[in-house]
């Protein structure tokens, strides 16, 4: 019988003690600066409903979501004829619940069934994985950790103003060079798209608009040619390509060609707003640079939509959000407005390693390792390591009696900065010889003495 080699799921990864270290320290300094703008914690199930994750994140979504087969006989009850009508049909029969795809739905299904118990606005953040049934690639896999925060309940353009402070303080405070927030409105987006399309030609204008960054405006003029925007449409569409460099100019330009647009004009007044606000915060030069052509995939998108790059790394955005407006979670519900801001844990942790940026950390060491010599020296060493971890001193005891160089060596390798030995000699004085390790010297304490010295 052939032996099948154990291997990970495409897309997954394991990581190491100083990786899960390093990603902890990223996690810690974002969960710190959300707690200090008042957001509070929540959690949320991996699995939720189809029904809760349906027609929430656009086409290209509908097909990234991982779906659970329903449980026990999962073809029971299913219509033979789904069988021949596309595998639509028959998942929709055989699997009514989904791996979460991000966070901002599930929190809109929290809100929705506990809006009653909960004052507004409600302030969140939530560090959790999420699952895409993607094509793994560098940055991009198939289970990775977002680390979202949102203000859901006021329409106010305060909220977007801080939610931007608060991603240029995370960006600045871990360091990322070259960094700029990418600023636009779907307001704005429709407005352009009235030039050039109806509203059922606007999922594939956006789609292909938003690849300008990347692909450079010819591959963007060729897509929209193929999928059947005409020259004369595009030719109202020029001027986005080649915008003026600051904030002010383009605003400027872009009101002059949105005249006819009223959508398009509040959206371009409400983006005005926004920096106004962080004017008035004293954040009047934080790198955000206004992107029509920026669109963001995701369908529950309704006003301000952002994203955070960096041109020291070519890796895509680190993290993003908006303003959203979430219907039909709970029949008979109100629409439920937020905006919020999600960074990716795994882009931005490769990012930062890519720029060799992440600290040389690991886990906070053991501070005192207990040899093992003999079963003498074992039983007392155990007596020893309950009344130093009572103290909150982080110990261990190597495990069987093996010779002092093994032990050495063990501790060495695990960089514990102290040893204690426990001979005859040291049992008969009813004293501990401890060794630092990174100077070799030697001195005898008593267990209460050494409990002071490392505490």
């Amino acid at each position: 019988m052939k032996t099948l080699k154990p291997t990970l799921v495409k897309g997954t990864r394991d990581f190491n003690t100083l990786q899960v270290s390093n990603r902890q320290y990223i996690a810690d300094i974002i969960q710190n600066l959300y707690v200090r703008y008042g957001f509070s914690p929540l959690e949320t199930p991996a699995l939720e409903n189809i029904s809760t994750l349906s027609g929430q994140y656009g086409q290209e979504g509908e097909q990234l979501m991982f779906r659970v087969l329903n449980s026990g006989d999962f073809l029971a009850g299913v219509d033979p004829d789904a069988m021949h009508k596309g595998y639509k049909s028959l998942t929709a029969q055989i699997a009514d619940k989904g791996l979460r795809y991000d966070l901002t739905v599930p929190l809109m299904r929290y809100v929705a069934t506990h809006r009653h118990k909960l004052l507004f606005p409600f302030k969140r953040y939530q560090i959790q994985p999420v699952w895409r049934a993607d094509r793994p690639q560098k940055g991009r896999y198939r289970e990775f950790y977002q680390c979202d925060a949102d203000v859901v309940g006021t329409p106010t353009l305060v909220s977007e103003a801080e939610i931007l402070a608060m991603t240029y303080q995370l960006f600045a405070h871990l360091g990322i060079p070259d960094f700029v927030i990418q600023l636009n409105h779907r307001a704005i987006l429709n407005g352009l798209m009235s030039h050039v399309a109806d509203k059922v030609q606007a999922t594939t204008f956006f789609t292909i608009l938003d690849k300008f960054d990347k692909s450079g405006q010819a591959h963007v003029e060729a897509e929209l040619l193929r999928a059947g925007f005409s020259a004369e449409a595009l030719a109202q569409i020029q001027f986005i390509f080649n915008l003026p460099p600051t904030n002010a100019a383009k605003l400027a330009t872009l009101q002059q060609h949105l005249q006819a647009s009223e959508e398009g004009l509040r959206g371009l007044q409400e983006l005005q707003k926004v920096l106004d606000y962080l004017s008035v915060m004293g954040l009047p030069s934080l790198p955000i640079s206004l992107t029509p052509t920026l669109a963001r995939g995701l369908s529950y998108y309704t006003g301000t939509i952002f994203e955070i790059k960096t041109a020291a790394v070519s890796m895509g955005s680190l993290g993003g959000g908006g303003r959203y407006n979430y219907i039909g979670i709970k029949e008979g519900a109100p629409s439920i407005t937020g905006v919020g801001l999600s960074i990716g844990l795994d882009r931005l942790y490769a990012a930062m390693d890519t720029l060799d940026m992440l600290p040389e950390r690991g886990p906070a060491p053991l501070q005192v390792m207990l040899t093992n010599l003999d079963p003498a020296s074992e039983a007392r060493g155990l007596r020893i390591l309950t009344s130093l971890r009572a103290a909150g001193v982080r110990s261990e005891i190597y495990p069987v009696p093996s010779k002092l160089r093994q032990q050495m060596s063990y501790a060495n390798k695990k960089r514990i900065p102290f040893v204690i030995i426990i001979g005859d000699t040291e049992r008969a004085a009813h004293q501990l010889s401890v060794k630092e390790m990174r100077t070799g010297f030697q001195k005898q304490y008593t267990l209460r003495e050494l409990i002071d010295m490392l505490t």
